[in-house]
């Protein structure tokens, strides 16, 4: 009995069949949520366009018919943004801004209102003779000083017109002022004072009162000092 020979013929392996690759997704999109379609700044002038050869409606076209052979299911929207003439900065920013684009409203708001300043409160250094605002010195007169200082140094009471002008101002002085008069120095120490004005308060019919809020600290020598009494 003889065998007969059996051929097989090879297996073919069958590769599986790939996946479809997943669209990489956009940084600038958060999980959670899809790409609906995107805005292209675009940023020239008519006359630019002019001297080139074209137009601004004739570069809206073109871009349109280049969208539409790509998928040509596309919906588009053109819209021309508008400045005053000699409006200053670069094209496309003037553009980003006239059509609200959202990063480029807060880079402007940043630059019309910057950061407030953080607020330390006031400082009257008796012993350096000096007042810190916010970090900041303010530009105290001698005399505007030396008011401040008398108010401070009696807190509690109400100074009026007559003490201030006998305690503060000598016969030697140029210029002497009187019950009238002293309500103008006042209101010079008042608006150096900036936000803090109201640490020194007008009492109607009396005078004047230095009012500590939490804000403020008062600075003095070890020693006291010699205008307090």
């Amino acid at each position: 009995m003889s065998l007969a020979t059996i051929s097989r013929a090879p297996l073919s392996v069958v590769p599986p069949t790939p996946e479809p690759a997943e669209a990489p997704r956009l940084r600038a999109v958060p999980s959670g949520t899809e790409a609906r379609g995107f805005v292209l700044y675009v940023g020239i002038d008519e006359a630019t366009a002019l001297a080139a050869g074209t137009s601004l409606g004739a570069l809206v076209e073109k871009l349109k018919g280049v969208l539409t052979e790509a998928v040509p299911t596309i919906e588009t929207h053109a819209a021309v943004a508008l400045a005053p003439v000699g409006a200053g900065g670069r094209d496309v920013d003037v553009v980003r801004l006239a059509l609200n684009d959202p990063s480029a409203l807060a880079r402007h708001r940043q630059v019309e209102e910057p950061t407030p300043k953080h607020r330390t409160g006031v400082v009257v250094d008796i012993s350096r003779k000096r007042v810190v605002l916010d970090g900041d010195p303010a530009a105290l007169t001698y005399k505007e000083f030396e008011l401040l200082q008398y108010l401070v140094l009696r807190e509690g009471r109400t100074i009026d017109r007559s003490e201030l002008i006998s305690s503060l101002w000598s016969a030697s002085d140029d210029e002497i002022p009187n019950e009238r008069t002293i309500d103008v120095h006042v209101r010079r120490l008042r608006s150096k004072l900036g936000d803090y004005e109201d640490i020194v308060r007008t009492v109607r019919g009396v005078g004047y009162r230095f009012d500590r809020h939490a804000d403020v600290s008062i600075r003095q020598a070890s020693t006291p000092s010699p205008d307090f009494f």
